[in-house]
């Protein structure tokens, strides 16, 4: 059985956003780094801004997401202005293959689409590219980076 439930508690999403950055990004995370994350989260969820939920399966928490919400200029590809940049996706290894990551996804568009996002976005791994391709993401080849 899979719940998905949002999390609003600071210490929670801070020991994702670390267990995060060790898995996905293959370091240990600075204190300065977590402070960080911390004044990040303290603004964005009262704010309403940032929006996190785990997954459990069968009680166990197996995996986290989250959005961030953002404006732009109203456009013709996105006449609301408003995007979901989906981030902090992850799924412990041992519940992997099991559709949490799915459900999560899932979970975060309904949530961006509920608040009229036009836009909704992600960075991916190459692990991750199939679970996004197949809620129908695709590739961005007008996309840059500085």
């Amino acid at each position: 059985m899979m719940e998905i439930r949002r999390i609003k508690d600071i210490d929670e999403l801070l020991k994702w956003r670390r267990e995060v950055i060790s898995n996905v990004f293959g370091e240990e995370a600075s204190e300065q780094l977590m402070e960080r994350n911390e004044e990040y989260y303290r603004r964005h969820i009262e704010d309403g801004t940032h929006l996190a939920f785990v997954a459990l399966s069968s009680g166990i928490e197996a995996g986290c997401g989250a959005i961030c919400l953002t404006e732009e200029l109203p456009s013709p590809d996105n006449p609301s202005g408003k995007c979901a940049y989906l981030m902090n996706i992850y799924v412990k290894s041992e519940f992997r293959e099991k559709g949490i990551a799915h459900a999560l996804v899932t979970r975060l568009i309904e949530e961006a689409k509920n608040r009229n996002c036009g836009k909704i976005y992600l960075e991916t791994t190459e692990s991750g590219r199939p679970v996004y391709a197949s809620l129908g993401f695709h590739d961005l080849p007008d996309m840059m980076k500085l």
